[in-house]
């Protein structure tokens, strides 16, 4: 096999605290062999777009993992001919198993089951199980070694300095999916990563971006869940109205890429056309532009540190013709504060913020707390924290969860009394 050189992503083999050297050799499979691929989290906006690439080339599906959705996970095994399929909720495993009795396909049940899927010898892993659940999986394909395409926040937010030790460890290779990490991936080989002065991630406002703080506070979740422009689960789409996902990306960003909290900025940029930009020391600013398409990140991971003919729409920058571009207002989306005072706060502060906002999003879904209840919420439970003395920095996943599973605890009983307040 031939080699090549190829620019080194500033986190590819985990060492988030010490700038890799300029340049590194990676060895590429000949274009005739297929790439072994699991997927973890299958039937998810990431897992749907992540099949649909890999049906369109020649890949070896090792292992396909979901949470309850037997049907649906059964027909994406079929559809990929893979070899492993495993369902988290035990109780849909007679389910699994029946719709894919005959075709040879080895099936599992429960979170060990998920972990073996992540353990198979696949070369690369989609880690696209969202929230605290998808830690164990993914750190399990970070372990041995594999190339993962990381779709999940928690393994960053939660136990970001340990995630990223143990790829450093191990030989792994983080790539980010998420389009604003993958743009500052892609900007970032424009140079070295010494030359690298700050990094924009920017937003598109979300459905609320010209909404007045009063406005916002009677917002129902159906209007929240109407993104402008991109189609996301719940959650995550929640998170953009709110603007915490960018909060909760800025601690991503500082561990992928070794930045300080002002080393990372935030624009709104409501066509979401350019995702990242990356300034150099000279003065340069690289942008990665792109549709709103998550098959563009995902397809970039995916043939790192080549490229695919992905079926993305292209950019006709003639008829966008003007971007436009703001800074966050803070006051509207205190998110963004409480996010940054967690990074600053270090430990276990993220893992607070993170727990804390998950269970804030399910209650105002619910309809149990207004909109504006959410950043509220979260940053009751870090003043909790705080006054509970939780700062012991996680030093493997139990502990990790621990603290995650402690912080939803300290949300729920906040809950009511946040409820009754008028924000």
């Amino acid at each position: 096999m031939a080699d090549s050189i190829m620019p080194a992503p500033a986190f590819c083999y985990g060492d988030a605290m010490t700038p890799p050297a300029p340049l590194t050799r990676h060895r590429k499979a000949p274009a005739s062999a297929a790439r072994s691929i699991t997927l973890l989290g299958a039937t998810g906006s990431i897992g749907a777009s992540t099949v649909d690439l890999l049906k369109r080339g020649s890949y070896r599906v090792e292992a396909v993992t979901a949470h309850r959705n037997a049907a649906a996970l059964a027909q994406i095994a079929r559809d990929l001919k893979v070899r492993f399929a495993a369902i988290a909720d035990p109780a849909a495993f007679a389910e699994l198993k029946s719709l894919l009795a005959g075709t040879g396909i080895a099936v599992g049940a429960g979170d060990q089951a998920v972990i073996e899927a992540a353990q198979r010898p696949a070369d690369w892993v989609m880690a696209a199980i969202g929230g605290a659940i998808g830690l164990r999986p993914t750190m399990a394909a970070v372990e041995r070694g594999a190339s993962v395409a990381l779709a999940n926040k928690e393994c960053l937010v939660c136990a970001g300095n340990l995630f990223m030790r143990k790829a450093k460890d191990a030989g792994a290779t983080v790539l980010p999916v998420d389009s604003e990490h993958n743009a500052l991936f892609q900007a970032m080989a424009s140079g070295r990563r010494e030359e690298v002065r700050r990094v924009i991630l920017t937003a598109s406002g979300g459905p609320f971006r010209t909404w007045t703080r009063e406005q916002m506070r009677t917002a129902a979740p159906e209007q929240a869940l109407k993104h402008p422009n991109w189609s996301m689960g719940a959650k995550i789409t929640i998170d953009s109205a709110t603007m915490m996902n960018k909060g909760l990306e800025v601690i991503e960003a500082h561990h992928l890429f070794a930045l300080e909290s002002d080393q990372i900025e935030i624009l709104v940029h409501p066509e979401s056309v350019v995702h990242g930009l990356v300034e150099f020391s000279d003065g340069s600013l690289v942008a990665q532009l792109g549709a709103p398409d998550m098959r563009i990140p995902i397809a970039h991971c995916l043939a790192w540190p080549e490229r695919l003919d992905g079926p993305a729409p292209r950019l006709d920058l003639a008829k966008i013709a003007t971007l436009h571009f703001e800074e966050p207002d803070p006051v509207r989306f205190p998110a963004l504060r409480l996010a940054r005072d967690a990074l600053r706060a270090g430990s276990t502060a993220a893992n607070v913020l993170n727990a804390a906002n998950e269970i804030a999003v399910e209650a105002y879904i619910a309809g149990r707390i207004g909109f504006m209840a959410i950043p509220a919420l979260v940053e009751a439970t870090l003043e909790r924290a705080v006054k509970e003395g939780a700062t012991k920095e996680p030093q493997n996943i139990d502990e990790a969860l621990d603290i995650d599973h402690v912080s939803r605890s300290w949300t729920r009983d906040l809950l009511p009394e946040i409820a009754l307040k008028a924000f």
